[in-house]
Formats: C-alpha cells, structure tokens, sequence
C-alpha cells in the first residue's frame, strides 16, 4: 500500500509564516531545523567575519548571515548561513528576500541540516549558478570549496584539520585553522 502524496508548499506557504520561524522551503516542504550548536555558531561568525573583512577591504560586495532568505523557486527557499553577493549583483536582493543565486554560499554543517547541504541544497545551489559552495565541517575542522565549472561543483580546495581552504571567487580569501578552536 502506497501512503497518500503529500500536498508541496510554496512560497506563499513558506511567507505566511511567523516572521522568525526556523524553517526552510526544501524541495516544496516546509523543513524545521533545532537551534544549532556553539561551535556551528562560531564557525559562522569567524568565517563571516573574516568573509565581510574581505568584501568589505576590496569593495567586492554585501556579505550577509542567516537568517536571509533566497528564492530559488515557488518550492525552494532556504536561508544559508552565510552569503556573498558581488556588487554588480545586488540587484537579486529586495526588502523580503534575495531572489537568484548569490554569488558564494556558506553552509556549516550540523546533524540536523548536512543531509540537506550534502544533497538537495547542493543541486539546487549548482543547478541555480552559487559559483562558489562552501562547505564547512565542524566534527571533521575541515573546509571544502567546490567552484561551478561547466555547470558542475569541482573541489578546487580543501583544508583539513590544518592548512587553507582558498577562494577563486574572492581573489586573496583564505580561511584559517582559527576558525574550529575555543
């Protein structure tokens, strides 16, 4: 016996929400995620601070963390942890939300969201034009840059527990080992 489909959201469904609800619209459902750790919130604020620093010295662009949503389509919204659009870019961002793919993600994975990151957010920021994906693992201290060539994710750079994880985007971005320790 086959259980009954169930009905896809869209953004409609997803905005009508109270401001503030921790949810994200994956693949037309409405996906809420626990707060997340101590250590993921300090890897976003060093990573997004060392990101902005960067945006910000070389006049790149707008360097913004979650909560922020990105429309990607009616059935795919999510809020990443941490964007960069270029400035010849900010244009795709409005009062509610960012509608298009910014320029580079950053998503810190968790036990709660790295299906999601690892898999359907993946193809959605590839198949959507995210020209850089970062993906960072607390457990593991390791950072993963994938870039967009040919309409594919290649790893152009992974750190792991030591060394630098560089951008191609963001010419002279590197991030350190600093990042995991407290």
């Amino acid at each position: 016996m086959f259980a009954p489909a169930r009905e896809k959201k869209t953004y409609a469904d997803y905005a009508a929400l109270e401001e503030g609800a921790p949810y994200q619209l994956i693949d037309g459902e409405l996906v809420i995620t626990p707060a997340p750790t101590f250590l993921h919130q300090l890897v976003v604020w060093r990573l997004g601070n060392q990101l902005f620093n960067h945006a910000e010295q070389h006049g790149l662009g707008v360097v913004v963390g979650s909560p922020v949503d990105v429309y990607f389509s009616e059935s795919e919204t999510y809020q990443p942890d941490l964007v960069f659009i270029a400035k010849d870019r900010l244009d795709i961002v409005t009062e509610q939300r960012m509608n298009g793919a910014p320029d580079l993600v950053a998503e810190v994975l968790s036990p709660a969201t790295s299906y999601y990151d690892l898999t359907k957010k993946r193809r959605v920021y590839e198949a959507s034009g995210v020209k850089e994906y970062w993906l960072v693992d607390p457990a593991e201290r390791s950072v993963e840059v994938l870039a967009l060539v040919e309409g594919l994710y290649e790893i152009i750079g992974k750190a792991h527990q030591q060394g630098r994880a560089a951008s191609r985007l963001l010419p002279g971005f590197e991030v350190m080992e600093r990042l995991f320790s407290f």
